[in-house]
């Protein structure tokens, strides 16, 4: 089996054996150009093999193209899985073909996921079978092998980034490997259901999902928000902030925080932060000081713990509730409100309006809130209802 081994900083003198310490002290006086952070992910195979090639294609999106640790997180789980299903199958990696991908791809469709329990969705088998094509055109592109099937000169996904005005091209879409894959509207939380989700949350949760319900913040940005990214200025007397913000990517960007949430956030901070970081200070843990939303023990809350309690908190309530469609009820609820403005006969362009205080980097991606918006629910029903009559 495939095993990531996480690198270490390296070893004072002083922590190792008196024989060593020579060694020790030289090592730490080398200078390396690009050096892989404390933390930087390598594959080995179950004889501990090195994957030099996994590990190179993981350095140049980490080290020298900078992606965010997001990125480089999601193709070290898509090559740790494919390099595992290559080993459980005895194939090595250059010798993998257009039969082993189509059959990597067919068993995520016939079996749940060993980590989820649940079955793999379209989307995330697409996403899978697409970072296994980047990794081996990117392979054959720097000469780690000499050509490979699975690299097709018509399809190069590397050129995806030089077509940024047609985000979904036929070529792709003409991908062999790839699933038809339907697109879902976005299905916003009703009024009931947003609150009801917010009076069981705990703080910080319930403040961090106010944000991404009054901003529309995906959660990673609302994660990196800092005390000074929300208190740089002092208070005045107007109904709403504009908060800089670091969006996906490194764009950057700001949202509109109305004052009310700013109450919130500054009542949060002189209170439950304020006592969580002496907390962590007397028990001998280095509280962090910058990041905005720490969780009991003083650190910063992490992505996975947030969406984790928002799903279960949902359940608990009866429905289902994710990060993400908190962040969509914020674009539909929005949308909805300048249509109606703009109807009443304001000049402005709603979706041109929401695609920029939502992130998007393309206006399709904003029309889907367009498109779920105009979809009423309320009409919808009534409509089944009289239906269902009429059968009577």
């Amino acid at each position: 089996m495939v095993e990531i081994i996480r690198k270490a900083s390296l070893p004072r003198p002083e922590e190792v054996p008196p024989g060593l310490r020579a060694a020790a002290t030289a090592a730490s006086g080398i200078k390396v150009r690009e050096p892989r952070p404390a933390g930087f992910a390598l594959l080995f195979t179950s004889q501990m093999q090195l994957l030099e090639a996994a590990v190179a294609f993981l350095h140049e999106h980490a080290i020298q193209r900078a992606h965010t640790a997001d990125t480089v997180r999601t193709y070290t789980e898509i090559l740790y899985d494919w390099f595992d299903a290559l080993e459980q199958s005895g194939i090595t990696w250059r010798d993998a073909d257009a039969i082993d991908l189509v059959a990597y791809r067919n068993r995520m469709l016939e079996h749940p996921s060993a980590h989820t329990t649940r079955p793999y969705s379209v989307r995330t088998i697409n996403h899978r079978v697409r970072g296994v094509l980047r990794f081996y055109a990117w392979a054959v592109r720097n000469g780690w092998l000499h050509d490979s099937q699975l690299v097709d000169r018509g399809n190069d996904l590397t050129l995806a980034r030089h077509t940024r005005a047609k985000r979904y091209t036929r070529e792709l879409d003409r991908c062999v490997f790839l699933l038809r894959q339907f697109e879902s509207l976005p299905r916003p939380l009703t009024s009931a259901q947003v609150r009801e989700l917010l009076a069981e949350l705990t703080t910080p949760y319930d403040l961090i999902a106010r944000w991404q319900l009054y901003t529309g913040l995906r959660v990673s940005e609302a994660l990196h928000l800092t005390l000074q990214d929300v208190f740089k200025s002092a208070a005045s007397q107007v109904t709403y902030r504009v908060i800089d913000v670091m969006r996906k990517g490194r764009k950057a960007g700001y949202v509109i925080a109305p004052m009310s949430l700013l109450e919130e956030t500054a009542a949060y901070r002189d209170r439950h932060r304020r006592v969580w970081q002496k907390r962590a200070a007397r028990k001998g843990r280095k509280p962090t000081r910058s990041a905005l939303f720490l969780n009991r023990r003083g650190s910063s809350v992490k992505k996975r713990q947030y969406q984790r309690v928002i799903q279960r908190t949902g359940q608990a309530c009866g429905f289902k509730a994710t990060s993400h469609l908190l962040r969509a009820t914020f674009g539909c609820m929005m949308l909805a409100r300048l249509e109606r403005l703009a109807r009443e006969g304001a000049a402005i362009n709603p979706l041109l309006i929401v695609k920029i205080l939502m992130g998007h980097e393309h206006i399709d991606t904003t029309d889907r809130y367009l498109r779920a918006v105009a979809v009423d629910t309320h009409s919808l029903s009534e409509v089944l209802d009289s239906l269902v009559s009429l059968r009577q």
